[in-house]
């Protein structure tokens, strides 16, 4: 059976509520969150909307800028210049015909359809602007996720988290002076890192590490490497439960190769300033830690009323990506859940399922403000990678791969390989020409400035 809805008609109190439009103006087509997905869907929805002028499209977020959500390990290592590759809403709206607004969501009230913003304050905690609401005729959440911390405890209060920008630049600056504090103790003082969860985020961040100390040796601060004791740290029997097994067993050798102490069947049962503790009795040792455990959704979205949620707090959706509860709400990226047809486990929290459904959207939106039934989306798993810092990378080709569906890659190829993957982004937000003009840009970025932070 279809999941194809065809466009409501609002109730009398619904249109009451609303505010009044004149015939002639035009549909508000509002989306809140600009990552990888929202980003990519203003884009698309503002580059057709700005030339037909059907609908109007506004992008929210609380963020001045978008960047990649993979790239956080390599900010959180301080192996990526951040001002290079972010990229600002403003400039983008301007260029694809969307609208911007920075704002943070605290509520949706469906009923009179206006996603409700919190105050917006500067640095210093003073309001610039007092809690706002704005319509919507439709509304896309692509809000994203966030590490979940189980309820153990001491997470929050003794664990860095990277899921955004700004904990990435936290994790960094906490990296650095510590680092700082191990080169000036002339005792072998140790650099003590822990991570919890052995995802991709976890493994691509604990090789990461170690790549930034490399290239700092470069510049003048020789055994910084051997200083390092990085634990990871998996609850799961396996690190990269998501990806093939052979995949998983690879990287972990490269890992350990590396240094990098891998601990499966450990689960953390409470961190202190000290370090972690584990059911089993052990006490892992570490002045920095990292929580990169689990998927959560932003506790925002449980504050919207007659919507169905899974467990972890995501929004179910049908494969439309409409809410369970609202025609006129749509849900991409992470905080939305949907199982396929056939499939037993929900679609993965990533970019490129995110991405895929951004594209989706931008084409069904323009009928379903016609009337037009929504079609169901489907999901084309492409592969997947993970990158063991800049020595390695391996994965495994999707099914319309070049070389044969699930076939392994490693070495060069599977960099080469997890590189496009943002390159490939980058051209749907961009268009050819100004993609490659980028890349150019960044090509003579890595030439000639240092490829590690070091101030």
């Amino acid at each position: 059976m279809s999941d194809a809805v065809s466009l409501p008609t609002r109730s009398p109190e619904a249109e009451a509520q609303q505010p009044s439009r004149h015939k002639d103006e035009l549909a508000r087509i509002v989306i809140v969150g600009g990552g990888a997905g929202g980003v990519q869907l203003a884009t698309r929805l503002g580059n057709r909307h700005a030339v037909h002028r059907r609908a109007e499209v506004l992008l929210i977020d609380r963020d001045a800028a978008h960047l990649w959500k993979p790239l956080l390990h390599e900010v959180a290592a301080g192996t990526l210049d951040v001002g290079q590759q972010q990229l600002g809403f403003v400039v983008q709206a301007k260029r694809h015909g969307f609208r911007y607004l920075p704002g943070e969501m605290v509520g949706v009230d469906r009923t009179a359809r206006e996603v409700l913003l919190a105050p917006l304050l500067d640095a210093t905690g003073a309001e610039v602007l007092g809690p706002r609401r704005v319509s919507y005729d439709v509304l896309v959440l692509a809000i994203g996720s966030q590490a979940n911390d189980f309820g153990i405890p001491g997470v929050r209060e003794h664990c860095h988290f990277i899921d955004s920008r700004r904990q990435a630049e936290a994790f960094n600056e906490a990296l650095r002076m510590d680092t700082i504090r191990c080169l000036s103790d002339q005792d072998g003082e140790t650099l003590d890192v822990a991570v919890v969860g052995a995802g991709a985020t976890g493994v691509e961040l604990s090789a990461e590490i170690g790549t930034a100390l490399d290239l700092a040796a470069g510049y003048g601060f020789p055994g910084l490497r051997d200083r390092l004791r990085l634990t990871l740290i998996e609850t799961a029997p396996r690190i990269l439960g998501a990806l093939p097994e052979r995949v998983a067993e690879a990287s972990r050798r490269e890992l350990e190769r590396q240094g990098v102490q891998v601990l499966t069947g450990a689960q953390v049962t409470a961190v202190d300033e000290a370090g972690l503790q584990l059911k089993d009795g052990r006490h892992i040792r570490a002045r920095l830690k990292v929580w990169a455990a689990g998927v959560a959704a932003p506790a925002v979205l449980r504050t919207i009323e007659g919507l169905e949620f899974a467990r972890t707090g995501q929004v179910v959706t049908r494969s439309t990506l409409q809410a369970k509860g609202d025609d006129w709400i749509f849900v991409i990226g992470d905080c939305g859940w949907l199982i396929p047809e056939g499939a037993e486990r929900p679609l993965g929290a990533t970019a490129q399922v995110a991405q895929q459904q951004a594209v989706h959207l931008a084409r069904a939106l323009s009928g379903f403000l016609d009337g037009q039934p929504v079609p169901g989306f489907r999901y084309q798993h492409r592969g997947a990678l993970v990158a063991i810092g800049h020595y390695n990378a391996f994965g495994s080709l999707g099914r319309r791969g070049l070389l044969g569906g699930g076939t392994f890659i490693q070495g060069r190829l599977a960099q080469l390989s997890y590189a496009s993957l943002y390159r490939r982004h980058q051209l749907g937000l961009h268009g050819f020409w100004r993609s490659l003009l980028i890349w150019a840009a960044d090509a003579l970025h890595r030439a000639s400035a240092p490829r590690v932070r070091l101030e």
